[in-house]
């Protein structure tokens, strides 16, 4: 009844047409105390853990949402993202933190495991090492998809958590030991030697990284797929069912934590010199492929390209240099690994068997897309890092190549994956790759249209599977 005599009240601003041209005026106005005078640090309005604000209705998500400059070169002035659940009315972000995770937050809460009024104690979290600032951070045509103060909330915004506010890193920077058995591999046949520094005897490496949350300025998302804003909004909040309400009905509420995977940066070498472009730099812009990433499944390239890569890392480092992989949460082109595994059916399936020929129009068929990574948001972590010029890019993608240099980063030389380290199963996705565009280098030269016809990948018997179960399905009606 309260909700309905509120809705009531307010009933000629509730019925404005919501755009980012015209938002909500409905805020309640912030109320300033003696210590808000002197350092402009609200006081922080808590809300209680058993309250539930439904975000779709007035004058109660973000009516009083801490100020953001976002691209702003000072922190203290673009101020913090504050998306956690316990200020509800001072929340200037959309979403929740750590991604989809965030359901197991609300499963943890439920099962009686987690205090839904904990604040994490982030005392000894901060980075091991240092990244930035770098110019680009300011530009929000080059950081939009992640919030370069990420990892500095303890230093930057230590007045809001000494107030009491539940402010949330973005960013996790640390290091660690990696140990892959290709490393090991590669010393046995030579190819890498350890030093003790980059590479010890045990194939170990030594490396830096960073994990990052995605974080959204919604205008410039916008821009970079060539929407409008609206459009953008709109667009999320009908494939989501619904899910952010407040896309559609706070328009000033600019930024957006949305609930997907995030990235995780692994450095060789000396972090520093990464915006010095006389000294060596190596990437690789890798998208997860659990199958053969974590598993080994040889119908693609993912986990030689990977490997690849690492130990051009390695190697690059070992000179002096310096070497990144940068690893992108999505799986299966984006497309999620439900809808990858549906399109190895059919590839194997279809009449003539898994072929070059087919390789995109097999996930066009069940995906209605052949790829929804599209790049525009990937080239930020490079970015945020200070890259300027990559001198060995790990990739055979034009889109991926497209989308750094369109950002003002030079890339130097492109890198295939050695011949030797294609997949007997994955043949038929380089050819079909390199025939449809992909910077084929020295090793692919001439792989023609006949080429493409004749590559066929491993057969599964999978039609005399599906006739047999076709007959049971009869059988059972």
């Amino acid at each position: 009844n309260n909700n309905n005599n509120n809705n009531n009240n307010n009933n000629n601003n509730n019925n404005r047409t919501m755009s980012p041209e015209n938002p909500p005026v409905n805020k309640k106005q912030r109320v300033s105390s003696k210590s808000e005078e002197n350092d402009d640090i609200p006081t922080p309005e808590i809300t209680e853990s058993n309250h539930v604000n439904l975000t779709s209705h007035a004058n109660v998500f973000g009516v009083d949402p801490i100020p953001i400059s976002w691209g702003h070169p000072d922190p203290k002035v673009r101020g913090p993202v504050i998306c956690t659940v316990r200020h509800s009315s001072q929340r200037n972000a959309i979403g929740a933190h750590s991604g989809s995770y965030c359901i197991y937050t609300g499963l943890a809460v439920a099962a009686g495991k987690l205090n839904p009024d904990y604040v994490p104690n982030l005392k000894l979290t901060s980075p091991v090492f240092k990244i930035g600032p770098y110019d680009s951070w300011s530009d929000p045509k080059k950081i939009s998809a992640m919030d370069p103060f990420g990892h500095l909330t303890t230093q930057h915004f230590s007045g809001y958590l000494e107030k009491g506010f539940d402010i949330r890193p973005t960013i996790a920077v640390t290091k660690a030991h990696i140990d892959l058995p290709e490393c090991r591999e590669a010393i046995a046949n030579g190819r890498l030697k350890p030093d003790g520094k980059i590479l010890l005897p045990t194939g170990q490496s030594i490396c830096s990284k960073a994990a990052v949350e995605p974080v959204w300025y919604l205008p410039e998302v916008a821009r970079r797929f060539g929407c409008t804003e609206s459009t953008l909004r709109q667009s999320i909040f009908r494939m989501t069912n619904g899910m952010y309400p407040e896309l559609i009905t706070r328009p000033d509420i600019k930024i957006f934590l949305p609930p997907i995977g995030g990235l995780t940066i692994y450095i060789w070498g000396d972090p520093d010199t990464i915006p010095d472009e006389d000294i060596e730099l190596t990437c690789r812009v890798h998208d997860e492929c659990n199958g053969s990433d974590v598993f080994g499944s040889d119908i693609c390239t993912c986990r030689p390209y990977l490997t690849h890569a690492i130990e051009e890392c390695i190697k690059t480092a070992q000179r002096g240099g310096c070497g990144i992989v940068i690893y992108f949460r999505k799986e299966g082109r984006s497309l999620g690994e439900v809808t990858k595994y549906l399109v190895y059916n059919t590839r194997k399936r279809q009449e003539g068997g898994d072929s070059a020929e087919n390789y995109f129009n097999c996930t066009e068929q069940v995906a209605g897309v052949q790829d929804t990574r599209f790049q525009a948001l990937m080239p930020d972590p490079l970015h945020f890092l200070g890259v300027t010029k990559i001198h060995n890019f790990i990739s055979m993608s034009d889109m991926k190549y497209n989308a750094i240099v369109s950002t003002g980063i030079e890339i130097v030389n492109r890198v295939e994956i050695p011949k030797e380290l294609v997949p007997d199963d994955a043949q038929v996705e380089i050819t079909a790759k390199v025939y449809h565009g992909y910077n084929a280098g020295e090793a692919y030269k001439g792989i023609d249209e006949d080429e493409l016809k004749n590559t066929k990948g491993r057969e599964y018997n999978y039609g005399a599977q599906a006739k047999t179960a076709i007959v049971d399905d009869i059988a059972s009606d």
